[in-house]
């Protein structure tokens, strides 16, 4: 386990060394090499859920706005 620990980190300084020197590209592809190590690990197991969870009620709150529907269960 502390392999991944390792990869993690090597994919962070990836990441901040391809920003630095002007590589998008490159800090895009170590940021997400790195979410999905991170992602392995059962310290960001939950994660994927959590960020599901987190887009379902950006969704929910956004969606009567964009629909000028009225929220269920609002004033009145």
């Amino acid at each position: 386990m502390d392999s991944i620990g390792v990869l993690i980190a090597f994919s962070i300084l990836g990441a901040v060394i391809c920003a630095k020197a002007r590589v998008p590209a490159g800090a895009v592809v170590f940021s997400l090499v790195g979410i999905v190590l991170f992602v392995s690990t059962p310290a960001g197991d939950g994660l994927p859920r959590g960020l599901a969870e987190f887009v379902t009620t950006l969704n929910d709150a956004t969606t009567p706005a964009l629909t000028r529907d009225e929220p269920a269960g609002g004033i009145g």
